[in-house]
């Protein structure tokens, strides 16, 4: 669908991930893989679903993969690189060791991240600005608590991740908002509000004000949700008052 509606358009940029395999019949992970075949194999089949003749941006999906180990991937993207295939690579972890492994190769350019409201990750913006990287914000709006539309009373549905027993999903216990981040909302809401935004618009916001280098990457499902994520970018990032603010009121949590 993607690739009949953006095809090689070049006023789009693509960016995908590769290490993980899925099963086509049950959508489901089937493991993580890391060597130059996969790596290769993943590119072809990006290109080919996408209609595109080069990838914008490929990134390393294995947060923790061994910091040793990633040489050899990494060499394989400097190859794709000077054949053509990707114009930049980066990594999406969380690690700052491992997303500053790399950032001598002409072509590592970005670093995809755990990032928001709640989660400044000061050592991984610190590492990101000395080094001229893309601050690339993954959950920014914490799975969905920094939209508003989480009540303490409120569950998920059966088959929704945010009711999975999994270590990362910290916001959500049981399929509910987790009390200690109901009552971080609570303290920041009014001001995540300022200037006339939504909720989702201020955690977008706090993103921009945060870093100059952040580029948040919200989910969304619906025409609306689209719309609403697109009209930060008319209100820009919150004021340096409003950082203030939010830090303490958090700080009192």
């Amino acid at each position: 669908v993607l690739g009949r509606a953006i095809g090689n358009r070049d006023d789009i940029a693509i960016a995908t991930k590769f290490g993980f395999a899925t099963d086509p019949a049950t959508k489901q992970a089937i493991g993580a893989f890391a060597d130059e075949a996969f790596i290769r194999r993943s590119v072809e089949t990006s290109l080919r679903r996408l209609k595109r003749d080069r990838l914008d941006l490929l990134q390393f999906h294995i947060n923790d993969f061994p910091l040793e180990q990633s040489d050899a991937v990494f060499d394989v993207l400097e190859a794709l690189r000077a054949e053509g295939k990707i114009d930049a690579f980066g990594w999406s972890t969380d690690h700052p060791d491992r997303a500053a492994r790399h950032v001598g190769r002409q072509g590592f350019v970005s670093i995809q991240h755990t990032m928001n409201v709640f989660d400044p990750v000061p050592e991984m913006i610190g590492l990101i600005e000395r080094e001229d990287l893309i601050s690339i914000n993954r959950g920014p709006l914490a799975m969905g608590l920094l939209t508003g539309k989480f009540t303490a009373d409120k569950a998920v549905g059966a088959r929704d991740v945010r009711g999975a027993a999994l270590d990362w999903m910290v916001y959500f216990k049981d399929g509910r908002m987790a009390p200690e981040f109901a009552a971080r909302l609570d303290a920041v809401r009014d001001l995540l509000r300022s200037g006339g935004r939504t909720l989702t618009q201020g955690a977008l916001a706090w993103l921009w004000a945060r870093s100059p280098h952040t580029l948040p990457i919200p989910g969304f499902r619906t025409v609306a949700q689209v719309e609403e994520n697109a009209g930060a970018l008319e209100k820009g990032p919150l004021s340096v008052d409003a950082m203030a603010e939010i830090d303490a009121a958090l700080a009192r949590v």
